[in-house]
């Protein structure tokens, strides 16, 4: 089974127009997902306002709401880096363009519709495997773990699982890896959801 894993995110769309100037990236880097956020569930739609100057350099970045202050910093970093390609100034060109790039940090949303049976149907022998070799303070970072983040933040609408208590959800989970993972090196043959805890398990 290929277990999909990565964090997206959505930069403004490269066809960004002012006037008869079309922006062209040269280096645009991506913000990094701080680690820590990333395991807690911790995810946030961001709109960063940024100027583009004729010369490519980019200036006044700054987010424009309220948002998770390291989510915040990884977007400002980022985007404070972007560079385009240079435009001459002209009565049509002008000087600099006021642009707004969104910015979304999410867990891994391509889940199969029934990733719950998925999870349910996995061997505690795969986590085994993924383990091996990999100090324990990384265990929480295991694919597994990352699609189990996933599955509470995007199979289980606000209504049936409302954002406290996905994070609390989130947090139990986290603190029960090193458990999950010894307990399914000890038994290979059992499957995965059985060392969830209860109030996980009955959410699969």
């Amino acid at each position: 089974m290929r277990w999909l894993v990565g964090v997206f995110l959505w930069v403004m769309a490269l066809d960004v127009r002012a006037g008869e100037v079309f922006l062209i990236p040269e280096y645009n880097p991506k913000p990094l997902y701080p680690v820590e956020l990333h395991r807690a569930g911790i995810t946030g739609k961001l709109q960063v306002s940024l100027t583009v100057h004729a010369d490519g350099s980019v200036s006044k970045v700054a987010v424009m709401e309220d948002a998770h202050p390291d989510l915040s910093e990884a977007s400002v970093t980022a985007v404070s880096q972007w560079r385009f390609k240079p435009w001459e100034i002209t009565s049509d060109h002008p000087a600099e363009i006021a642009v707004i790039a969104p910015i979304d940090f999410r867990l891994d949303s391509q889940l199969p519709f029934h990733a719950n049976k998925q999870l349910a149907k996995l061997k505690c022998a795969s986590i085994a495997r993924a383990a091996s070799g990999t100090p324990v303070a990384t265990w929480v970072d295991l694919p597994v773990f990352d699609w189990t983040r996933s599955y509470l933040t995007y199979s289980l609408s606000p209504a049936q699982l409302p954002d406290e208590e996905r994070l609390e959800l989130i947090n139990t989970l986290n603190a029960s890896v090193p458990s999950i993972v010894r307990r399914c090196k000890s038994y290979p043959a059992s499957r995965y959801v059985r060392f969830l805890p209860e109030e996980i398990r009955v959410l699969l």
